[in-house]
């Protein structure tokens, strides 16, 4: 298989090829360092690569699978991680000035931990904004990362780099965090898939105890891959004291598991993949409110178009679709609240000199974090509650809410504002969610469908969100990732 297809395949197909002894974990690593070498500088969309490491582990995956023993899920499958999460042996960052590259950094964050046990090839750290807390694709450690279908544009953040290579094809697979829409948002504008689950879902260490925690989840092309490395990341890590229990391994969480006959898949008698008529059994009787504005969102005419085309589909494909008016009032004051604690929390022992050193977006925020009350605090963390009730009574008629994931596309990085999203609410309410690719502009930007679950029922989110992409236009590839 040539370098190129290599470049393109998804995960599942790469452990098929490996399967089949038609490609190696060798040969799949080489490709996509061949194509960050090509395509990656303008990009920018690694804080660090580790080739000589990514190697070694590549090799090691390489004789398991000649032994005919492959190990977990993953053996062998590029990854990279979001510059957020501990790694050990390379520094974890963050995107920021002030934390020093020496470490020592001997600890592995959950997610990394899991991607080791089952046979990962780790290649890289991708770029975020500084300390996450920016929707914006760039930081004073690392500058700018650019979109890959439009490197004028942000793939916004803070998981600019995750989506950025997942896109361009540099892996197959990446792992990001989403505390406000750091995943959802940037995998709308970059035209992949990016999963929020419920907070708990994914173990995490260091624990986040103040503000919107970041949710770790998967970023994939396609809707098979990320419920494969969500299957991953959700095992258990006792670090984390707000983890939710491992989640029942049926077979509509780890469906995508069949197509490449896992060591541990489950019966394949009832899978995602198991049937022709898959999607009409998927969506049957499932309940769909859709809501195109949340009452407080204006959405410009041809992200509409797109919208009521996905809308359109749900109900062509069983789905009982009603449209709905929002149960909640625009919550964006109570997440710019929590995040301003978080970022004053972040900061707290950093001196006069290393604050220079920060991100004017994050000193301001960090500066309205130190003003607020413990009242005023409590007051958003109440109303956050009080939200999460609503969405509760919401999901009693409903089984899956469905919106765009953004009012429009990446906007330019010089002088473009963000477009309003809709992630606020879900970031609060700490459901899982996701966002898939929902068609492209007229100038052939991505644009994204957010289908949001009750708190733990990844698997049904996952579901509509495979039977939506099975039966849509393939997106076309950024036009890196052939190159």
């Amino acid at each position: 298989m040539p370098p190129t297809s290599l470049v393109q395949a998804t995960a599942v197909e790469l452990l098929a090829l490996y399967r089949s002894r038609s490609a190696s974990p060798v040969e799949a690593l080489r490709a996509v360092l061949a194509h960050v070498e090509r395509q990656g500088a303008p990009l920018n969309a690694f804080a660090l690569l580790d080739e000589e490491r990514a190697l070694e582990a590549a090799r090691a995956s390489e004789a398991r699978w000649a032994r005919g023993e492959p190990v977990g899920r993953l053996d062998g499958v590029p990854v990279s991680v979001k510059d957020l999460l501990l790694t050990r042996g390379w520094p974890t960052r963050r995107g920021s000035r002030t934390v020093d590259a020496a470490g020592p950094w001997t600890e592995d964050a959950p997610a990394v931990a899991r991607l080791r046990e089952h046979g990962a090839v780790l290649f890289g750290k991708t770029t975020t904004s500084e300390f996450g807390l920016k929707g914006l694709g760039d930081s004073p450690l690392t500058g700018i990362t650019r979109n890959a279908w439009d490197p004028r544009r942000t793939p916004g953040g803070s998981s600019a780099g995750a989506v950025t290579a997942v896109a361009a094809g540099f892996g197959p697979l990446a792992v990001g965090t989403d505390g406000g829409g750091s995943i959802r948002v940037p995998s709308a504008f970059s035209g992949v898939v990016g999963c929020k689950p419920t907070f708990g879902r994914v173990p995490a260490h260091p624990a986040s105890v103040v503000g919107v925690p970041p949710h770790v989840g998967p970023i994939a092309r396609t809707v098979g891959d990320a419920a494969l490395l969500l299957s991953v990341l959700s095992g258990p890590d006792d670090r984390d004291p707000f983890r939710a229990p491992p989640p029942r391994e049926d077979a509509l969480y780890l469906g995508a598991l069949v197509a490449v006959d896992a060591p541990d898949a489950p019966d394949a008698s009832d899978t995602l993949g198991a049937s022709d008529t898959l999607n009409a059994r998927f969506l049957r009787r499932v309940r769909v409110g859709v809501s195109a504005t949340l009452g407080y969102v204006d959405l410009p005419g041809e992200t509409r178009a797109r919208f009521d085309a996905a809308v359109a589909l749900l109900q062509r494909l069983g789905a009982e679709v009603e449209e709905v008016a929002p149960p909640f009032a625009d919550p964006g004051g109570v997440l710019r609240t929590l995040f301003a604690a978080r970022a004053a929390h972040t900061v707290r022992e950093l001196g006069p000199e290393q604050r220079a050193l920060l991100d004017p977006a994050v000193q301001s925020a960090a500066a309205q974090g130190e003003a607020l009350s413990a009242v005023a605090y409590l007051e958003a963390e109440r109303q956050r509650a009080e939200l999460a009730l609503t969405m509760a009574a919401f999901h009693r008629r409903f089984d899956l809410l469905v919106t765009p994931t953004s009012a429009g596309a990446a906007p330019l990085i010089d002088g473009g504002a963000l477009p309003p999203s809709f992630v606020a609410p879900f970031s609060l309410t700490r459901q899982p969610a996701i966002s898939v690719p929902m068609g492209l502009t007229s100038v052939g930007l991505p644009l994204g469908l957010q289908i949001v679950g009750r708190h733990f029922e990844e698997a049904l989110v996952l579901r509509a969100a495979l039977a939506l992409e099975r039966e849509s236009a393939p997106l076309q590839a950024p036009p890196l990732r052939a190159s």
